[in-house]
Protein backbone atom coordinates (compact mmCIF):
# COMPACT_ATOMS: atom_id res chain seq x y z
CA UNK A 1 0.00 0.00 0.00
CA UNK A 2 2.96 2.40 1.04
CA UNK A 3 4.59 1.75 -2.30
CA UNK A 4 1.27 2.31 -4.43
CA UNK A 5 0.88 5.27 -2.40
CA UNK A 6 4.57 6.54 -3.48
CA UNK A 7 4.11 5.83 -7.23
CA UNK A 8 0.49 7.96 -6.67
CA UNK A 9 2.75 10.87 -5.13
CA UNK A 10 5.79 10.55 -7.89
CA UNK A 11 3.10 10.72 -10.32
CA UNK A 12 1.32 13.81 -9.24
CA UNK A 13 4.53 15.46 -8.54
CA UNK A 14 5.32 14.90 -12.34
CA UNK A 15 2.39 15.81 -13.54
CA UNK A 16 2.21 19.04 -11.83
CA UNK A 17 6.05 19.65 -12.80
CA UNK A 18 5.01 18.98 -16.45
CA UNK A 19 2.10 20.91 -16.50
CA UNK A 20 4.38 23.84 -15.09
CA UNK A 21 6.71 23.52 -17.64
CA UNK A 22 4.33 23.47 -20.35
CA UNK A 23 2.45 26.50 -19.70
CA UNK A 24 3.61 29.60 -21.65
CA UNK A 25 4.08 32.89 -20.05
CA UNK A 26 2.18 36.07 -22.24
CA UNK A 27 5.48 36.84 -23.69
CA UNK A 28 6.15 33.52 -25.04
CA UNK A 29 2.77 33.18 -26.23
CA UNK A 30 3.13 37.09 -27.80
CA UNK A 31 7.04 35.94 -29.52
CA UNK A 32 5.27 32.43 -30.85
CA UNK A 33 2.36 34.38 -32.35
CA UNK A 34 4.35 36.86 -34.06
CA UNK A 35 6.46 34.16 -35.60
CA UNK A 36 3.38 31.96 -36.87
CA UNK A 37 1.78 35.22 -38.46
CA UNK A 38 4.57 36.58 -39.96
CA UNK A 39 7.79 36.66 -38.19
CA UNK A 40 10.84 38.31 -39.77
CA UNK A 41 8.78 39.09 -43.15
CA UNK A 42 7.44 41.82 -41.21
CA UNK A 43 10.87 43.07 -40.67
CA UNK A 44 12.12 42.73 -44.69
CA UNK A 45 9.04 43.39 -46.49
CA UNK A 46 7.14 46.26 -47.92
CA UNK A 47 2.86 45.90 -47.45
CA UNK A 48 0.37 47.93 -49.13
CA UNK A 49 -3.00 47.52 -49.01
CA UNK A 50 -6.51 49.55 -49.13
CA UNK A 51 -9.04 49.99 -46.45
CA UNK A 52 -11.81 51.77 -47.24
CA UNK A 53 -11.33 55.78 -49.42
CA UNK A 54 -7.70 55.45 -48.42
CA UNK A 55 -4.24 53.39 -49.63
CA UNK A 56 -2.06 52.03 -46.66
CA UNK A 57 1.60 51.71 -47.69
CA UNK A 58 4.42 50.39 -44.63
CA UNK A 59 7.82 50.74 -46.00
CA UNK A 60 11.84 49.95 -44.39
CA UNK A 61 14.28 52.75 -44.86
CA UNK A 62 17.67 52.46 -43.35
CA UNK A 63 15.89 50.33 -40.87
CA UNK A 64 13.53 52.09 -39.74
CA UNK A 65 9.88 52.02 -40.58
CA UNK A 66 7.66 54.33 -42.51
CA UNK A 67 3.97 54.16 -42.73
CA UNK A 68 1.68 55.83 -45.34
CA UNK A 69 -1.62 56.84 -46.16
CA UNK A 70 -2.32 58.35 -49.57
CA UNK A 71 -5.71 59.24 -50.95
CA UNK A 72 -6.09 60.12 -55.07
CA UNK A 73 -8.64 61.88 -56.23
CA UNK A 74 -9.37 63.35 -60.14
CA UNK A 75 -7.02 66.49 -59.37
CA UNK A 76 -5.14 65.33 -55.70
CA UNK A 77 -2.92 63.77 -54.48
CA UNK A 78 -2.51 63.49 -50.65
CA UNK A 79 0.12 61.58 -48.89
CA UNK A 80 0.31 61.32 -44.97
CA UNK A 81 4.04 60.03 -43.68
CA UNK A 82 4.30 58.78 -40.25
CA UNK A 83 8.25 58.10 -39.22
CA UNK A 84 10.57 58.37 -37.07
CA UNK A 85 11.04 62.28 -37.44
CA UNK A 86 7.22 63.18 -36.79
CA UNK A 87 4.87 63.41 -39.40
CA UNK A 88 4.42 65.32 -42.67
CA UNK A 89 1.53 65.70 -45.11
CA UNK A 90 2.48 66.35 -48.81
CA UNK A 91 0.13 67.75 -51.35
CA UNK A 92 0.38 66.60 -55.09
CA UNK A 93 4.43 66.21 -53.85
CA UNK A 94 3.98 69.52 -51.58
CA UNK A 95 5.05 69.34 -48.35
CA UNK A 96 2.02 70.75 -46.52
CA UNK A 97 3.07 73.02 -43.27
CA UNK A 98 0.58 71.88 -40.26
CA UNK A 99 -0.10 73.25 -36.54
CA UNK A 100 1.05 70.17 -34.16
CA UNK A 101 -2.23 69.30 -33.03
CA UNK A 102 -3.65 68.48 -36.46
CA UNK A 103 -0.55 66.99 -37.11
CA UNK A 104 -0.63 64.94 -33.85
CA UNK A 105 -4.37 63.81 -35.08
CA UNK A 106 -3.48 62.47 -38.62
CA UNK A 107 -0.51 60.50 -37.36
CA UNK A 108 -2.25 58.83 -34.67
CA UNK A 109 -4.93 58.12 -37.48
CA UNK A 110 -2.43 56.74 -39.36
CA UNK A 111 -0.85 54.75 -36.92
CA UNK A 112 -3.86 53.45 -35.28
CA UNK A 113 -5.15 52.03 -38.66
CA UNK A 114 -1.55 50.01 -39.42
CA UNK A 115 -1.24 49.07 -35.71
CA UNK A 116 -4.60 46.25 -36.07
CA UNK A 117 -3.71 45.89 -39.56
CA UNK A 118 -0.12 43.90 -38.78
CA UNK A 119 -1.34 42.18 -35.49
CA UNK A 120 0.06 40.83 -33.08
CA UNK A 121 3.55 41.99 -34.84
CA UNK A 122 4.04 45.38 -32.84
CA UNK A 123 3.35 43.35 -29.38
CA UNK A 124 6.23 43.28 -28.27
CA UNK A 125 7.17 46.95 -29.02
CA UNK A 126 9.56 48.12 -26.02
CA UNK A 127 6.34 50.16 -24.10
CA UNK A 128 3.99 47.13 -24.17
CA UNK A 129 3.33 45.48 -21.10
CA UNK A 130 1.93 41.46 -21.22
CA UNK A 131 -0.18 39.63 -18.52
CA UNK A 132 -1.33 36.76 -19.06
CA UNK A 133 -5.17 36.53 -17.40
CA UNK A 134 -6.20 32.70 -17.90
CA UNK A 135 -7.38 29.96 -20.33
CA UNK A 136 -10.79 30.76 -21.15
CA UNK A 137 -13.44 28.82 -24.02
CA UNK A 138 -14.86 30.99 -26.51
CA UNK A 139 -16.95 29.16 -29.08
CA UNK A 140 -16.04 26.06 -27.91
CA UNK A 141 -12.02 26.78 -28.51
CA UNK A 142 -9.49 27.07 -25.88
CA UNK A 143 -7.91 30.76 -25.77
CA UNK A 144 -4.86 32.15 -23.77
CA UNK A 145 -6.25 35.30 -22.80
CA UNK A 146 -3.54 38.21 -22.52
CA UNK A 147 -3.66 41.68 -21.18
CA UNK A 148 -1.59 44.45 -22.76
CA UNK A 149 -1.51 47.84 -21.43
CA UNK A 150 1.45 50.62 -22.41
CA UNK A 151 4.12 52.94 -20.53
CA UNK A 152 3.32 56.38 -20.78
CA UNK A 153 6.84 57.27 -22.07
CA UNK A 154 6.70 55.79 -25.75
CA UNK A 155 3.17 54.36 -25.41
CA UNK A 156 1.63 56.80 -27.66
CA UNK A 157 -1.23 59.59 -27.20
CA UNK A 158 -3.70 56.90 -26.28
CA UNK A 159 -1.47 55.40 -24.08
CA UNK A 160 -4.17 55.16 -21.03
CA UNK A 161 -5.91 52.33 -23.15
CA UNK A 162 -6.18 48.90 -22.51
CA UNK A 163 -6.56 45.76 -24.44
CA UNK A 164 -7.25 42.01 -24.31
CA UNK A 165 -6.28 39.31 -26.90
CA UNK A 166 -6.99 35.91 -27.14
CA UNK A 167 -5.11 33.79 -28.89
CA UNK A 168 -6.04 30.20 -29.64
CA UNK A 169 -3.82 28.03 -28.01
CA UNK A 170 -3.79 25.50 -30.95
CA UNK A 171 -2.81 27.84 -33.47
CA UNK A 172 -1.41 30.75 -31.27
CA UNK A 173 -3.15 33.06 -33.37
CA UNK A 174 -5.31 36.30 -32.14
CA UNK A 175 -8.66 35.51 -33.32
CA UNK A 176 -10.46 38.15 -30.96
CA UNK A 177 -8.99 41.64 -29.54
CA UNK A 178 -10.79 44.19 -27.10
CA UNK A 179 -9.97 47.51 -26.14
CA UNK A 180 -11.12 50.29 -23.63
CA UNK A 181 -10.24 53.48 -24.51
CA UNK A 182 -10.85 56.93 -22.82
CA UNK A 183 -10.62 59.79 -25.84
CA UNK A 184 -14.24 61.52 -26.99
CA UNK A 185 -16.42 60.30 -24.15
CA UNK A 186 -14.73 56.86 -24.04
CA UNK A 187 -15.91 53.03 -25.31
CA UNK A 188 -15.02 49.60 -25.72
CA UNK A 189 -14.31 47.71 -28.78
CA UNK A 190 -14.26 43.68 -29.61
CA UNK A 191 -13.13 42.19 -32.91
CA UNK A 192 -13.83 39.07 -34.05
CA UNK A 193 -11.43 38.05 -37.08
CA UNK A 194 -12.39 36.06 -39.68
CA UNK A 195 -11.25 36.33 -43.90
CA UNK A 196 -7.63 35.10 -42.70
CA UNK A 197 -5.37 34.75 -45.55
CA UNK A 198 -1.20 34.94 -45.75
CA UNK A 199 0.47 37.01 -48.32
CA UNK A 200 3.90 36.94 -48.83
CA UNK A 201 4.33 34.99 -45.23
CA UNK A 202 2.25 37.39 -43.52
CA UNK A 203 -1.12 36.94 -42.34
CA UNK A 204 -3.67 39.48 -42.41
CA UNK A 205 -7.43 38.92 -41.62
CA UNK A 206 -10.46 41.23 -41.75
CA UNK A 207 -12.84 42.09 -38.34
CA UNK A 208 -16.44 42.12 -37.55
CA UNK A 209 -16.26 45.35 -35.16
CA UNK A 210 -18.32 45.23 -32.13
CA UNK A 211 -19.44 47.93 -29.53
CA UNK A 212 -20.14 47.13 -25.63
CA UNK A 213 -21.04 48.90 -23.26
CA UNK A 214 -18.73 51.30 -20.35
CA UNK A 215 -17.76 49.41 -17.11
CA UNK A 216 -14.47 47.49 -15.95
CA UNK A 217 -16.65 44.37 -15.78
CA UNK A 218 -17.86 44.36 -18.64
CA UNK A 219 -14.60 45.07 -20.66
CA UNK A 220 -12.95 42.29 -18.71
CA UNK A 221 -16.08 40.04 -19.48
CA UNK A 222 -16.44 40.86 -22.95
CA UNK A 223 -15.90 37.58 -24.55
CA UNK A 224 -19.04 36.41 -22.26
CA UNK A 225 -21.05 39.29 -23.63
CA UNK A 226 -20.10 38.23 -27.38
CA UNK A 227 -21.00 34.46 -26.80
CA UNK A 228 -23.71 35.56 -25.74
CA UNK A 229 -24.69 37.88 -28.74
CA UNK A 230 -24.98 41.05 -26.57
CA UNK A 231 -22.55 43.19 -28.31
CA UNK A 232 -23.57 45.42 -31.21
CA UNK A 233 -22.13 45.08 -34.46
CA UNK A 234 -20.94 48.34 -35.60
CA UNK A 235 -18.95 47.30 -38.60
CA UNK A 236 -16.72 45.17 -40.85
CA UNK A 237 -12.82 46.12 -40.88
CA UNK A 238 -12.15 44.58 -44.39
CA UNK A 239 -8.40 44.93 -46.44
CA UNK A 240 -8.55 44.94 -49.83
CA UNK A 241 -5.81 44.56 -52.92
CA UNK A 242 -3.08 43.21 -50.33
CA UNK A 243 0.18 43.46 -51.82
CA UNK A 244 3.80 42.33 -49.97
CA UNK A 245 6.98 43.51 -51.51
CA UNK A 246 10.65 42.97 -50.77
CA UNK A 247 12.82 45.91 -49.31
CA UNK A 248 15.39 47.38 -50.42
Amino acid sequence: MKVVTLLTLVFLVFSCKEQARTTLSAQEIVDKSILVSGGEQYRTNGIYYKFRDYEYASEWQDGKRILKRIKLTDSTKVVDVKGSRGFNRFVNDSLVPLKDSIANLYANSVNSVHYFAYLPYGLNDPAVNKELLGEVTVRDKEYYKVKVTFDRKGGGKDYEDIYLYWFNKETLKPDYLAYKFYVDGGGIRFRAAYNERYQGGIRFVDYENYAASLGDSAFYDVDVLYEKNKLKLLSKIELKDISVTASN
